[in-house]
């Protein structure tokens, strides 16, 4: 028996699969979820709006946004839904339920 034998076995899986497994056992997946919408928050809502938000993160499906620009500030807010919905489409799943700016 090779050392390879000892790592197969007739219900080998791909790593991905594996890894998948263990972040859904551990509730990770959602947590890299919010990581990925948190990094992807430029190519979501634009180098403009990107460049005034100071602090952005996400807490019991809300995702909050501090920026430094009141008049942005207040043009975001009124497209609250929208953000949701680009957020949302952007994880791939239901990911917040509301934005709160600071």
């Amino acid at each position: 028996m090779s050392n390879n034998d000892f790592l197969r076995d007739s219900d080998d899986k791909p790593l991905n699969e594996l890894v998948d497994k263990i972040m859904r056992a551990y509730g990770l997946e959602k947590r890299m979820k919010e990581m990925d919408i948190l990094k992807g928050w430029p190519e979501m809502m634009g180098i403009a709006v990107s460049n005034r938000t100071t602090k952005l993160y996400i807490s019991n499906r809300t995702l909050y946004i501090t920026m430094d620009s009141s008049v942005m500030r207040e043009e975001l807010r009124n497209g609250k839904q929208i953000i949701i919905e680009r957020v949302n489409q952007f994880a791939g799943s239901k990911i917040i339920d509301d934005v709160w700016f600071q």
